[in-house]
């Protein structure tokens, strides 16, 4: 898979995603795009939407500000091995994410949002591979993307 796609390449998908994402969870909360949409058609109120995706969007800017670390856009010192277990953890949420998605009720759901899903899943896993990698290399040290898509150690 590392040498299908670069690392620095499936950051950039994943911000591009995330950003996107973002916007989504944020028009689905003014009402500009029904909120049917989502959740599998099985949201009951305004109210309920409200609260389940106020939580869709921290995780999405939480997930957002982790690759924007790892890219290296971020300044935040965090652990390789710590963002291998994020990316990992991100890999599986999409993996569910994507079940979730076939199982809706919705088939525009299913259409669209399955295999945006199982992208964010493979790109998630690609990064993770990534550090894997990288964090073997330099034990202890934090380790960050370069705009050339080369590590960088810091620390």
């Amino acid at each position: 898979m590392k040498t299908l796609l670069s690392e620095r390449l499936a950051l950039h998908g994943l911000l591009a995603i995330f950003l996107s994402t973002t916007l989504f969870h944020v028009l689905v909360m003014v009402g500009v795009i029904p909120f049917a949409l989502v959740w599998g058609s099985r949201l009951q109120d305004h109210s309920q939407m409200l609260r389940f995706e106020a939580v869709s969007l921290t995780i999405t800017l939480l997930m957002l500000v982790v690759v924007g670390v790892r890219a290296g856009y971020v300044k935040i010192r965090i652990p390789p091995r710590v963002m291998t277990v994020f990316f990992g953890l991100m890999c599986l949420l999409f993996l569910v994410n994507t079940a979730g998605n076939l199982a809706s009720n919705n088939p525009l759901e299913q259409l669209l949002f399955t295999p945006l899903t199982l992208l964010l899943a493979l790109l998630s896993l690609r990064v993770a591979l990534g550090s894997v990698r990288q964090s073997s290399r330099g034990a202890g040290r934090e380790v960050g993307v370069n705009p050339d898509g080369q590590a960088a150690r810091r620390g």
